[in-house]
C-alpha cells in the first residue's frame, strides 16, 4: 500500500523542482513511486494539474502502434493506426491511476494564488536521505495517509530541518 504525501510551496514552480528531484531519487533506487503530480494555481486563481504520466498521449500512441500492426494484417495499415490512435487515447483519457484528480482539484482550490503543491504516492522510500533532498525546498504538509504516530515522527523530521508542516 502507497502512503500519500500533499506538501504545498509557496511559488506556482517549487513543487514542480520538487518532483524532479524525487524523479532522479528514484532512478538512484532511493524511493518507489506510484504517483507524483502537481497542482499549481496560478495568479489568476485558475488550478491546473500536471500529471507525470499524460495517459491520453501514451494511450494514443500505443493505441495507435496496435492499430497499425493489425491495420497491417488487413491490408488498411492507415486506418487501423488512426482508430487505433483514437480508442487509445479514449482509453488513456478514461483511465485514472493514481492520486484522483477531483481531490487535487478540491485540494488546489485551498490554496493561495501563484502557489503550488506536489502530490505524491510513496511504494517504497529510504526516508533520511530522500528527506536530506528535499528539505532545502521547503513546503507546508498539507495531508498525509500516515498513522498519527508516524505522522508526529515525519513532524519531528520535518521541524529539525526547519519545514513546519501546518496542522489539519
Amino acid at each position: 500500500m502507497a502512503d500519500l504525501f500533499v506538501i504545498a510551496y509557496e511559488d506556482e514552480f517549487k513543487a514542480e523542482e520538487v518532483r524532479l528531484t524525487l524523479a532522479k531519487l528514484q532512478r538512484e533506487h532511493l524511493i518507489e513511486l506510484e504517483d507524483a503530480a502537481v497542482v499549481v494555481k496560478n495568479k489568476d486563481g485558475e488550478i491546473k494539474l500536471k500529471q507525470a504520466v499524460n495517459l491520453t498521449a501514451a494511450g494514443a500512441a500505443s493505441g495507435s502502434f496496435w492499430g497499425l500492426l493489425i491495420g497491417m494484417l488487413f491490408l488498411s495499415p492507415l486506418l487501423g493506426a488512426v482508430l487505433g490512435a483514437a480508442g487509445g487515447a479514449l482509453g488513456g483519457a478514461l483511465s485514472d491511476i493514481g492520486v484522483d484528480d477531483n481531490f487535487m482539484r478540491e485540494l488546489g482550490e485551498t490554496l493561495q494564488p501563484s502557489t503550488s503543491a506536489l502530490f505524491v504516492l510513496v511504494q517504497k522510500v529510504t526516508p533520511d536521505k530522500v528527506l536530506d533532498e528535499v528539505a532545502p525546498y521547503g513546503g507546508k504538509v498539507l495531508r498525509t495517509s500516515l498513522t498519527k504516530t508516524d505522522e508526529a515522527e515525519l513532524q519531528k523530521v520535518l521541524d529539525q530541518r526547519g519545514v513546519k508542516p501546518e496542522t489539519v
